[in-house]
C-alpha cells in the first residue's frame, strides 16, 4: 500500500507519517522544501525518537519524496495513492488542492479504487474544508463522479511535536502520547483501518474536547509564561501561577464540554491531568514563542479561546480564566510573528478594545469583551 503525505515537517514525520509506515503503508512526502525533499529521497527512511525516559528510537523506512511545486509529480502521485493525508496547516489546504484535483482526474480516467483524503490539521472539518477546495478545480460532472470514488472524512489528531534541534535534519523527537481521530461516518465501508487510529461515527465532540483541551491550555502556557518571561512551556508549567490559570482555564472548558456533550465529568478529569501532565514533560522543550505564535488565529471566533468563553457564557457558565488568557494574548508581542506584530498594530491604531472586538467577532460591548479589557488593563 502506497499512501501520498502533503507536508514532510516534523509532524508529518513525526506523527502521521510514522503510524501509516507502522500500518505497512509505503509513504511519499510531498513538500516544497527543496532540501528536505532531496534528503528523503536520498536516504529513504528518518528515526522518530519518543521523547520519554526511555527515549525509544523508531525507524520509519521505505519513503520517498516528491516536490509539491511540480504539478505533474503530485498529481500521479495522488492517482496512485491507496490514501492521501496532510499536515500542511489549514491555511496552505488551498495552495494543495489544485495537486489533488488534477489526480483525482487521472484517477477517474483510469477507474481507479476509491480513495481517501484525510487533512490532519488542527481545524474543525478541516478535510471537509479541503474537499470544497478541490471540488472547485473540478466540473460539475467531475464533482459527482469524484463524490462515488473520493472521501474527505475529517480527522482530530493531537501529539505534542517541539521545534526540533538536530543535526540529522530527518530527526524527529515526539512525546509518547498521540491521538488520531477518524469519522468513520464519512469513509467508504470496507476500508483499510489505520493502526493506532480511533473511528467514530461523530467527531465533533472529539474534535473539540481536544482542541478545548490541549491547545487551549498550551496556548494558555504560552502566553502566560511569555508575559512572565519564561522561554519554555516546561519551565512556564513550574510556576504555580501559571499552572492555575492554565488548570482554571481547562475547568472551564471542562464544565462547557461536559454540559454540550455528556461526557462523563470523571473521565474528563483525568483527560486534563493527563493534558496538564503533557505540559510538564521534561524530556520535551516547547519554546513558547513557538506555541503562542499567530495569536489573530488563536483569537477568531471559532478558535481555542473565543469559541469556549463563548459557549460557557451562553450556558451560564464560568469563563473568567478564559477571559485572563485572551487578555495575554493581546500582549504577545513577539517581533518575529507576523501575526503579533500585527496585532500590536491594531491595538496602536485602534485601541485593545476595538483590536479584540475585530479579531474576535464579538461586539465591543459584548461581556466576553468588557472581561477581556478588564483583564488586559489589569496586567
Amino acid at each position: 500500500m502506497k499512501a501520498l503525505h502533503f507536508g514532510a515537517g516534523n509532524i508529518g514525520r513525526g506523527f502521521i507519517g510514522l503510524l501509516l509506515s507502522q500500518s505497512g503503508y509505503e509513504i511519499v512526502f510531498s513538500d516544497v522544501n527543496e532540501s528536505l525533499v532531496q534528503t528523503i529521497q536520498q536516504r529513504g527512511s528518518y528515526t522518530v525518537t519518543i521523547a520519554d525516559e526511555n527515549g525509544k528510537q523508531i525507524p520509519v523506512e521505505g519513503v520517498n519524496a516528491i516536490d509539491g511545486r511540480d504539478p505533474a509529480a503530485v498529481a500521479e502521485a495522488v492517482a496512485s495513492a491507496d490514501m492521501v493525508t496532510t499536515a500542511v496547516g489549514v491555511n496552505i489546504l488551498k495552495h494543495i488542492a489544485p495537486g489533488i484535483a488534477a489526480g483525482l482526474k487521472l484517477r477517474m480516467e483510469r477507474g481507479a479504487a476509491p480513495l481517501h483524503v484525510i487533512a490532519c490539521e488542527n481545524a474543525i472539518g478541516a478535510s471537509t474544508q479541503l474537499k470544497e477546495h478541490v471540488m472547485g478545480h473540478l466540473s460539475l460532472e467531475e464533482q459527482q463522479k469524484a463524490a462515488s470514488f473520493a472521501a474527505f472524512p475529517d480527522s482530530a489528531v493531537d501529539r505534542i511535536v517541539p521545534l526540533q534541534h538536530h543535526e540529522d535534519p530527518l530527526a524527529v523527537t515526539v512525546e509518547p502520547f498521540y491521538e488520531w481521530v477518524i469519522n468513520r461516518s464519512q469513509m467508504f465501508s470496507g476500508s483499510q483501518e489505520i493502526q493506532g487510529v480511533h473511528y467514530v461515527d461523530d467527531l465533533i465532540p472529539y474534535i473539540e474536547r481536544k482542541l478545548f483541551t490541549v491547545n487551549t491550555g498550551h496556548c494558555s502556557a504560552a502566553y502566560a509564561g511569555y508575559r512572565k518571561g519564561y522561554a519554555t512551556i516546561q519551565e512556564a508549567m513550574k510556576d504555580e501561577e501559571v499552572a492555575g490559570l492554565v488548570t482554571g482555564a481547562l475547568q472551564e472548558t471542562g464544565s462547557m464540554l461536559v454540559r454540550a456533550y455528556g461526557f462523563d465529568a470523571a473521565e474528563h478529569e483525568n483527560y486534563i491531568r493527563t493534558i496538564m501532565d503533557r505540559f510538564r514533560n521534561p524530556y520535551l522543550s516547547d519554546e513558547v514563542v513557538r506555541v503562542g505564535r499567530s495569536p489573530i488565529r488563536k483569537l477568531s471566533p471559532d478558535d481555542r479561546l473565543v469559541r469556549p468563553a463563548l459557549r460557557a457564557w451562553e450556558q451560564g457558565g464560568s469563563f473568567e480564566h478564559l477571559t485572563e488568557v485572551m487578555a495575554l494574548a493581546l500582549k504577545f508581542d513577539f517581533a518575529e510573528d507576523p501575526e503579533a506584530v500585527k496585532l500590536q498594530s491594531l491595538i496602536a491604531d485602534q485601541g485593545a478594545r476595538q483590536a479584540f472586538a475585530e479579531v474576535s467577532g464579538l461586539d465591543p460591548d459584548h461581556t466576553l469583551t468588557e472581561k477581556v479589557l478588564k483583564a488586559y488593563n489589569r496586567q
